[in-house]
């Protein structure tokens, strides 16, 4: 089974989000399983010149470009069993992000054509083209539309995985001819209330369409999550699963850390309290582990919540808690949390910008996880929480659904806490519940003991998407949950 995934950004190449992080850790797993997958991404000027020194040159091509011909270098380098393959174009790639500019339309049309020629002329043949985001969504129309005349790409099938509805490459109808050189006669499957939209056209002719999460899955069928696209979905849900995201368990394993200061396992989560106490001591913070430390390591942005945090904040700061926030984003967000530490110095920290090493300290220094979201396709933040025995307080959406079980006094059954309606009192209300049982020494115990226990890697994943490329190679009938 040869499987090529096309990505716009990758770990531990370049990363602005979780999408890196999955793009990162599926191969390796799906390699495990016997694929001989491959990982094709542009390469950008900011991948750190560690991994650019070891990219040689394969071969290079010319890609058109709506009327454009431009040159596309193709680099290659194998990665912890892994072969990578690099785009190069330094007009398109080599500028100070990786997205928001004005030509990302053009940028990323080329990099979906530069794709399918790239696999020609290096001569790998894969049976699956598993893409992901909208930024490769024009790759499995291109295929389906022009690059299937070619025998050489006849029997390619295609997955699409939609890792945030909320992002789905829309442009003004005019790019159709001048990138992509479509005639406007044959865009039904693009066009979206008059532009152009990548993930549509992703979604309409790939043979396959994953989501991050089955509660995602469901719900951007509805119109609440569906971002103008529920119909499409729904429309489609014969050939669309939910298959959870994991984590690296290898990056993320207390036990092996060496960002933390003190490893720590199931059998010795007490041990958890000696990077507490260090955390605490770093951030300044009054030194006492009977204190909750309630952390968020996140994008400051709506979509994770963050309305609800500010609404309550002064209300929850002044219980006997810690709060400690660790990311960046909106400039509302970013003033209100310094604005928190400035007045509340011995109780709230906000570290504005982003730290792996610390957030891995953070993860396993404090006691209860915060992540509120508004949507939240999958999520990441949680699954590292449990992995490190902290205890999510999450809201009942997407992945967080699925992975965090609200605790049940009545039975002793659960590993978080969780709340459904989005709603800053109920959300503190839960924050509250989560302190009540974090005083009840042997119940917040059989917490860590159980969210630690749990397997949150890649390899059941992995398996699913194993069974559903074999099944879509193989032309049988698909059946993925």
């Amino acid at each position: 089974m040869k499987v090529l995934f096309t990505v716009s950004e990758c770990v531990p190449f370049i990363k602005s989000g979780g999408l890196a992080d999955v793009t990162g850790a599926l191969p390796k797993e799906l390699k495990k399983l016997g694929a001989d997958v491959r990982v094709i991404l542009p390469k950008y000027s900011l991948i750190h010149e560690e991994y650019r020194g070891m990219m040689k040159k394969e071969t290079e091509i010319t890609v058109p470009v709506g009327w454009r011909q431009q040159f596309c270098g193709i680099e290659t380098m194998e990665y912890e069993g892994i072969r990578y393959y690099f785009l190069d174009n330094e007009y398109y790639f080599y500028r100070d992000s990786l997205y928001g500019h004005y030509d990302d339309a053009e940028r990323f049309s080329f990099f979906c054509r530069g794709v399918l020629d790239a696999i020609k002329a290096i001569d790998f043949q894969p049976d699956i083209i598993h893409s992901h985001d909208w930024h490769t969504g024009m790759i499995s129309y291109l295929l389906k539309e022009e690059y299937m005349q070619d025998d050489f790409y006849k029997k390619m099938k295609t997955v699409f995985t939609i890792h945030n509805l909320q992002f789905q490459g829309i442009f003004p109808f005019s790019i159709l001819q001048d990138l992509l050189g479509i005639n406007h006669e044959k865009c039904a499957s693009i066009e979206f209330y008059g532009n152009v939209n990548f993930m549509k056209a992703a979604i309409e002719t790939s043979d396959f369409i994953t989501t991050v999460s089955p509660t995602y899955k469901d719900e951007i069928q509805t119109v609440y999550y569906g971002e103008r696209l529920d119909g499409l979905l729904s429309a489609k849900s014969s050939s669309l699963s939910g298959i959870l995201n994991g984590i690296d368990d290898e990056v993320y394993n207390p036990a092996t850390d060496t960002a933390i200061v003190e490893n720590y396992q199931v059998k010795t989560s007490n041990k958890k309290i000696i990077n507490k106490l260090a955390l605490q001591s770093f951030f300044g913070l009054p030194v006492n582990e009977n204190i909750p430390i309630i952390s968020m390591v996140t994008r400051l942005t709506k979509q994770k919540g963050l309305d609800l945090v500010t609404r309550v904040l002064d209300t929850l700061i002044n219980e006997n808690i810690q709060m400690i926030v660790l990311g960046t984003g909106e400039k509302e967000f970013e003033d209100f949390f310094r604005e928190m530490e400035s007045r509340y110095p011995t109780k709230f920290k906000a570290y504005i910008g982003f730290d792996e090493k610390l957030a891995h300290q953070i993860y396993a220094g404090t006691d209860m996880f915060l992540m509120p979201s508004k949507f939240e396709p999958c999520g990441l933040g949680q699954l590292i929480a449990l992995r490190y025995g902290t205890i999510p307080i999450v809201r009942e959406t997407g992945g967080l659904n699925d992975t965090v079980r609200s605790y049940r006094e009545d039975t002793e059954e659960g590993n978080g806490f969780t709340f459904r309606n989005f709603n800053a009192h109920d959300m503190l209300h839960t924050i509250h519940r989560a302190i009540e049982f974090f005083n009840k020494e042997h119940v917040w115990h059989q917490l860590v003991q159980e969210a630690m226990s749990q397997d949150y890697s890649w390899g059941q994943s992995a398996q699913k998407y194993h069974e559903l490329y074999n099944q879509l190679a193989t032309r049988s009938e698909v059946h993925v949950l």
